[in-house]
């Protein structure tokens, strides 16, 4: 039988194979999930760059009203509308061969901008958003509906491709950094 210090050594060296090769099996599944995600980066959201084993290269930043970041090595980037994944792919692509060799970048969002609540709320106002948000929830974080409130008439501005779309929606309906809610008084 082999004793507790003999064993260890040789699970020791297994472990230092192992655990790395888990680590970036865990990265390449969260980086695939990352490039799947829909939601266009815009004015106002903060992100997080990081490009594995350089930290010179970390960067958290808010993009500008123009919806750009200034980026090392590549000076200012335009980034509105790309999402976390097609950002990650573009800084890959751009710090790779002139930079680093095989760069491991990894972009997330750290804080998205602002979403307001109006009109026959108690507290209207903007807000921090969440993953989740729902049209219900946004009212209750703006202190619920007044006694004037037509629960059944929230109109949601939203951008989509460029331009401002109005449209009532349900309570149930998602909520999305950047979306105007108004709650319309009833006349009854």
């Amino acid at each position: 039988m082999e004793g507790p210090c003999l064993l260890a050594r040789r699970v020791k060296p297994l472990l230092v194979i192992i655990f790395p090769t888990l680590t970036l099996m865990a990265n390449i599944t969260n980086a695939e999930l990352v490039s799947y995600s829909t939601y266009g980066l815009s004015s106002g959201d903060q992100i997080s760059i990081t490009v594995f084993g350089e930290e010179d290269m970390e960067v958290e930043t808010r993009l500008t009203d123009a919806g750009t970041i200034t980026y090392p090595f590549l000076g200012e980037i335009r980034v509105k509308g790309k999402t976390v994944g097609e950002l990650q792919s573009f800084l890959t692509s751009e710090l790779k061969g002139d930079y680093f060799i095989d760069p491991k970048v990894t972009v997330r969002i750290t804080e998205y901008r602002k979403f307001f609540v109006s009109g026959e709320v108690k507290s209207p106002g903007g807000f921090s958003f969440e993953p989740g948000l729902t049209l219900e929830k946004a009212v209750a974080l703006a202190g619920g509906f007044t006694q004037r409130a037509a629960r059944k008439e929230v109109v949601v501005t939203r951008e989509e491709n460029g331009h401002l779309q109005e449209r009532t929606m349900a309570l149930n309906n998602s909520v999305l950094p950047g979306d105007i809610v108004n709650v319309k008084e009833s006349f009854f």
